[in-house]
């Protein structure tokens, strides 16, 4: 009896590893979805690539407008900060389901190893100045497990045209004050 059972045990262990395929959320990610956002492109091309936007603030010449990117079955917003009709800034809301590992791998397999690291409590900060002078900024949180919280990036001098830029991650920040009750 105690041979068939580890018989009929070993069988279907073999069988369940032999079909089962556990990939991360995220493993087909490319940060190439993300390209046509950064720094220096145009408003027109990405609108023509995604027509549904929607404007946060501003005017098309001087704005920040919303995007959606697709990813497997779920999409998650992009916003965009437009100066002359040209990206500055980008700021993108990653999903929670995203493991950070592999995503911070992806990281560094494309930019190599980040230039500066933070960490408070349960989450980190990391950021990249890559060769073509934008500077990526990318945080990731942990509880039960890791997940990325957002990247963003930007041209490293924090200018476009001699003018300073007031980031989206400075925007989309937390109040510091404690609220009054």
């Amino acid at each position: 009896m105690q041979k068939r059972f580890f018989i009929i045990v070993l069988f279907s262990l073999v069988l369940s590893s032999t079909f089962a395929e556990v990939d991360p959320p995220n493993y087909n990610f490319s940060l190439d979805s993300l390209k046509i956002f950064f720094p220096g492109k145009n408003f027109a091309e990405i609108q023509k690539k995604y027509p549904k936007s929607e404007k946060v603030e501003g005017n098309q010449k001087d704005g920040i407008y919303k995007y959606y990117v697709a990813q497997i079955r779920y999409k998650f917003p992009v916003f965009v900060q437009y100066k002359n009709s040209q990206v500055v800034d980008f700021y993108a809301r990653l999903p929670s389901y995203f493991l950070h590992d592999v995503f911070h791998q992806s990281m560094i397999n494309r930019y190599g190893k980040q230039d500066q690291y933070f960490k408070k409590l349960n989450s980190a900060v990391y950021i990249w100045n890559n060769e073509d002078g934008i500077r990526f900024t990318y945080s990731g949180s942990c509880t039960i497990n890791c997940f990325p919280m957002y990247l963003t990036g930007m041209k490293a001098d924090g200018t476009f045209q001699g003018q300073a830029i007031d980031p989206l991650l400075n925007k989309f920040k937390f109040p510091q004050e404690k609220p009054k009750i």
